[in-house]
């Protein structure tokens, strides 16, 4: 947790993004340690969370980081809840919690209480189109022998 943290303080001195940090670890062993670098890359997706995770799975070679802990310096947002989860990573540790972000000035907060909206009360209200012709999609993959599941 400390390295998180490190690396959190270490993107507020060299400016290469928000004060976020996380780890990815296997077996007691360091695979990614990074900053968030949302502004650095102009990427609003690069979360240090996320960061590591791709960090690790390209480490790894693999997109399953299943075995693996994750240490951030912060709870993360709903993105890379999704991100941590997708990638089947074991245990999630953090320092500071959402609240702590929004005292910050980070949106964490906000996004956790939109997500418990039911859709037609939340400030995004998604559109659905084309569910027919996208469920041929899903159709095909079920029937693909050739597949690759995650």
């Amino acid at each position: 947790m400390l390295e998180a943290i490190k690396k959190a303080e270490e993107n507020i001195i060299t400016g290469k993004g928000g004060p976020f940090g996380a780890v990815v670890v296997r077996n007691g062993e360091i695979i990614s340690a990074v900053g968030n670098c949302v502004t650095s890359t102009n990427d609003p997706t690069a979360h240090a969370e996320v960061v590591a995770i791709r960090e690790a799975c390209k480490t790894l070679d693999t997109f399953d980081l299943s075995g693996c802990e994750i240490y951030a310096s912060c709870e993360p947002c709903p993105m890379c809840l999704g991100a941590i989860m997708w990638a089947r990573i074991d245990k999630l540790y953090y320092a500071a919690n959402r609240i702590d972000a929004s005292r910050a000035g980070f949106d964490d907060e906000l996004f956790y209480t939109e997500l418990a909206l039911p859709i037609e009360q939340r400030s995004l209200k998604p559109i659905q189109l084309l569910q027919k012709e996208a469920n041929v999609i899903f159709d095909k993959w079920v029937e693909e022998t050739n597949k690759i599941p995650y």
